[in-house]
């Protein structure tokens, strides 16, 4: 691209900050928790037609996505829910993109935490606050707003773009960014906006595990005969924190842990135990997430979580006869990792970099994200989005300013990318 058409793009983008924040503050202002997404999705595929996208919507097909090895439960109903296609057809012979974001946000409870009404979208100095305005609704008015820009300068990009408003990323993805991928609605790169200022090259693999140990329950005025399972669960509690010790120190994996973090972690983050005060508690359960890096797989981390709980009850006459269970459910993301010298990659970051006058750093981050289903379709794909804070928290926000700056970005990069003629 030359000067000319990159000032044309930053100016279109500029005139449109206004509607930018509107767009987030209307998107912001409908709940969309996982599960009840269809109001934000209605208000997406208005939006899209409105600004001269063709609008396709569909309801995941469960069944076809139960035989993908990515698929991830989230044991919510696809009935009446939709993930929602916009496109601007363009040149097939072009390079062709997806800019994808998700609706669903998380639960902001406890609302009586926020010091801001979480889906009132309110602007308080460069802040716009409320759930979902940072993960990732703002992320979602960029890509309408990106192409609006281009549309007002006058620019087609050339080869085709699709935007993807999806479900449930927040619950594993599965109904959302894969649905769309099996259902055909792919392209030569997908850029996500999930929160970010650097460019995502990589996320740890995720996977959720729930501990089961039985006891014998007995009357608390005899105590002495039964077998508490709370007790018996610590022995397990124990051998698992040493193990998120051992390899919080030993586990090494440069892009997760710029900011000095260690690359992997074991959470240990619920547990229920027994039913009444008066009684031996005849039952326990842990529930935890491990984390784990590119060159770890799936089934070494499940052999490693049971190995550990299996040397951890050795000895114990109880567990010998009633051993623990394990069972592995909702999150199984493999590790995943974007060629960084990829021309998807390079293209963006050069585009970040006209944008902001800086030298782009590429990160990894230790949470899951969309873009690991992309490596199933030979899909080169990144995030990089707009900075903010209290993510997942109460007061969540999103600044203005990056904001605009991602924009910019986006439809700069729409432009460079699908310009030029597919390889």
């Amino acid at each position: 691209m030359d000067d000319k058409t990159i000032t044309a793009v930053q100016d279109a983008v500029e005139k449109l900050s206004a509607e930018l924040i509107s767009l987030t503050q209307d998107l912001v202002r409908i709940p969309s928790t996982v599960g009840h997404e269809g109001p934000a999705q209605e208000f997406m595929a208005s939006r899209m037609r409105a600004e001269g996208l063709a609008v396709e919507t569909f309801e995941p097909d469960k069944q076809k996505l139960l035989e993908h090895p990515a698929f991830v439960d989230s044991e919510e109903p696809f009935e009446s829910r939709h993930n929602v296609i916009g496109r601007w057809d363009g040149d097939p012979a072009k390079r062709s993109i997806i800019l994808n974001g998700h609706i669903d946000v998380v639960s902001p409870e406890p609302v009586d935490q926020w010091t801001v009404d979480p889906w009132g979208g309110e602007v308080h100095g460069n802040r716009l606050y409320g759930r979902g305005s940072l993960d990732m609704k703002g992320g979602l008015a960029v890509h309408i707003i990106a192409l609006k820009a281009l549309r007002k300068a006058g620019l087609e990009p050339g080869g085709s773009v699709m935007v993807q408003s999806v479900l449930e990323e927040e619950a594993g993805g599965g109904g959302g960014t894969l649905a769309c991928l099996t259902e055909g609605y792919t392209a030569d790169a997908m850029l996500i906006t999930e929160p970010g200022s650097e460019i995502c090259v990589a996320h740890a693999g995720v996977l959720y595990f729930r501990v089961s140990v039985e006891g014998r329950t007995a009357h608390a005025g005899q105590a002495d005969r039964g077998i508490n399972a709370i007790g018996k669960m610590y022995l397990i509690y124990h051998a698992l924190s040493k193990l998120d010790a051992l390899r919080r120190g030993s586990v090494r994996f440069p892009l997760f842990q710029t900011d000095g973090s260690p690359a992997c972690h074991l959470n240990l983050g619920k547990m229920r135990s027994g039913d009444w005060p008066s009684t031996v508690a005849g039952f326990a359960e842990l529930e935890g997430r491990v984390s784990f890096v590119p060159g770890e797989t799936r089934e070494q981390i499940q052999a490693l979580i049971e190995r550990t709980i299996q040397e951890a009850v050795q000895g114990d006459a109880w567990f010998a006869e009633v051993p623990p269970q394990v069972t592995w459910f909702g999150w199984k993301a493999e590790p995943w990792q974007q060629d960084s010298a990829d021309p998807f990659v390079q293209a963006l970051r050069g585009n970040v970099e006209k944008v902001t006058g800086r030298q782009v750093e590429l990160c990894g981050k230790s949470a899951g994200l969309d873009t690991r289903f992309c490596s199933y379709f030979n899909i080169p794909a990144v995030t990089f989005g707009p900075i903010g804070g209290s993510t997942h928290a109460c007061d969540e926000y999103v600044d203005l300013d990056t904001l605009l700056v991602t924009c910019k970005v986006v439809a700069l990069t729409v432009l460079d990318w699908c310009s030029k003629a597919k390889a």
